[in-house]
């Protein structure tokens, strides 16, 4: 009786297999060439029914629904697929560093060119102001701004404000320069083409099961991640740097929120201008004298002087309305921009070892990890048995889908590493205040930090160890200008001093009286010339 049974069972079998190519050779490919219309090819090379399969070189050479020039097609659309995916991962830090970029952008604004203008306007305007008793041409004007670097009218107040904001000056132009760095690193990195071991291992998972008459069956999960680390192994050796460089983009973007905040050192700027005039009226008797025998001896005032006698042809400083003042409103200043790229920075890290599990993680692209049993293994549906290999070019020796040359990594790749490391540097230099491709001898790595003893952070007004944390909106620079010395008294001052030389006499009225309007038009000047990278 089990002898029979056994006999009878191995025939059926034996049947089976012989009925079975026939039988497999007349499925409908109905399914298969609806997708393959449905993706805009022409179906007059799709066989109707299942052919056998001995022309496949990518695909398992079973009985098949797919032609040579079908499966040759297809592998071109596998890899189109591929860069495709890897363009939509990648759209979120390519719109990150462009529009970043676009906004922190400050142009070719030279620091030393605005400090120059800026203190050479200064000087004039006040040097005529503790004179009113002279009347100074435009050539004379000129001469005195010439000896401003020789006489020290502000005393140390011009340096002290150039290391305040050209800290935070640094800083936002490297940021800048990082974002615009990202941007076209990310470009590069992504702007690849698949090799023939990539593309046959894309095709095998992608558009076999179409050609096996099963177009809606998905890879497995797992022979996804191998395929794609297979094919993205080098960009995941970027690992380790690009890390290192998202992170030196956030210090020095917490670093434009603290210490190196620009609206904090624009709203200084008003004080640091009240410090200066007032020490150049506290010289004005040593400065004038200098200036006279450098100059000359300039003509006495008339009694009455219009606007034209007084300042000739020179262009006076314009003052400027509400809607040209550099803004706080939202969206525009730079604390907003900062905590906007802060969130966007810190799902940056690891992008590029996890892009293989963000584009296997899209259903289109893979089976769900709980499907592991009813997705496409690479030869037929069922469960995926392999190993899911590590990140690198050299955990892809044992990769079972993906065969990768560990020897030769990607020329591009490996450049795009040292040009990271290049970045990053100039960013770690930034946050200590300092650039090193500041042409400017006192930006640059030796003094663009300021003094040893200084401490940057107690220099601005708002900001300390002791201060409230920086949430509330800055206040503007004009609208509430430093509070202006008071006079001193002309009897035994030193403004009534004559000291011999130019017969310096003090006004009626006192200098001091007019610092406050000239405190607010000369730090707006400043802060219109310096601001509008910003906005």
């Amino acid at each position: 009786m089990d002898t029979r049974l056994l006999v009878w069972l191995c025939t059926i079998a034996a049947l089976s297999r012989t009925r079975s190519p026939a039988a497999a050779a007349g499925r409908s490919c109905a399914d298969t060439r609806q997708v393959y219309s449905e993706k805009g090819y022409s179906t007059s090379t799709a066989p109707v029914t299942q052919i056998s399969g001995e022309h496949l070189r990518l695909c398992p050479q079973d009985y098949t629904c797919c032609s040579s020039q079908m499966e040759e097609t297809l592998s071109l659309q596998s890899e189109r697929d591929f860069l495709k995916a890897i363009e939509d991962n990648s759209q979120f830090l390519l719109t990150t560093f462009t529009q970043r970029h676009r906004r922190f952008d400050g142009g070719s604004v030279s620091l030393t060119e605005v400090f120059s203008d800026f203190w050479s306007g200064l000087v004039e305007r006040v040097f005529s102001l503790v004179n009113p008793q002279y009347q100074f041409s435009d050539d004379y004007l000129e001469c005195v701004s010439k000896h401003t670097e020789q006489l020290q009218p502000f005393g140390d107040v011009p340096r002290k404000l150039r290391v305040q904001v050209s800290r935070a000056f640094i800083a936002a132009r490297a940021l800048s320069q990082g974002l615009a760095f990202g941007r076209d690193m990310v470009n590069t990195a992504t702007k690849l083409t698949a090799d023939s071991e990539c593309v046959r291992g894309l095709m095998r998972q992608w558009y076999c099961p179409l050609c096996r008459g099963l177009p809606f069956l998905r890879p497995c999960h797992s022979l996804c991640l191998n395929v794609m680390k297979g094919c993205l192994a080098n960009q995941a050796e970027l690992d380790t740097e690009w890390n290192n460089f998202i992170d030196a983009l956030y210090v020095v973007s917490e670093k434009l929120e603290g210490p190196f905040n620009f609206e904090l050192a624009a709203d200084s700027i008003s004080v640091k201008v009240s410090e200066a005039i007032m020490h150049m009226q506290e010289n004005s008797v040593s400065i004038s004298r200098k200036v006279f025998q450098g100059c000359g001896n300039p003509s006495p005032a008339r009694n009455k002087r219009s606007p034209s006698e007084s300042g000739g042809n020179r262009k006076p400083f314009r003052t400027y309305t509400p809607e040209e003042k550099p803004t706080t409103a939202a969206g525009t200043n730079l604390d907003r921009l900062v905590t906007e790229l802060k969130e966007r920075l810190r799902p940056m890290r690891g992008f590029w070892v996890s892009l293989p599990h963000t584009i296997c993680n899209d259903e289109r692209m893979a089976a769900d990890v709980t499907n592991e049993d009813r997705c496409w293994n690479g030869q037929t549906r069922g469960r995926y048995l392999p190993d899911v290999t590590g990140n690198g070019l050299a955990s892809q020796i044992n990769n079972p889908e993906v065969e990768v040359d560990i020897a030769r990594p990607d020329v591009k790749v490996k450049q795009l590493i040292v040009d990271l490391k290049v970045v990053t540097n100039k960013l770690k230099h930034a946050e200590r205040g300092q650039d090193i491709n500041f042409i400017d001898s006192e930006e640059g790595s030796g003094s663009g930090g300021g003094d040893h003893d200084e401490r940057y952070s107690d220099d601005w007004p708002g900001y300390g160890p002791h201060s409230p944390p920086y949430s509330k909106t800055p206040r503007n620079p004009v609208s509430n200008p430093a509070k202006p010395p008071r006079g001193r008294e002309r009897n035994g001052s030193k403004w009534s001093r004559n000291n011999g030389q130019g017969g310096v006499k003090a006004s009626a009225t006192s200098p001091h009286l007019h610092t406050s309007s000239l405190v607010s038009l000369l730090s707006l000047q400043f802060v219109i010339t310096v601001a509008p990278w910003w906005r």
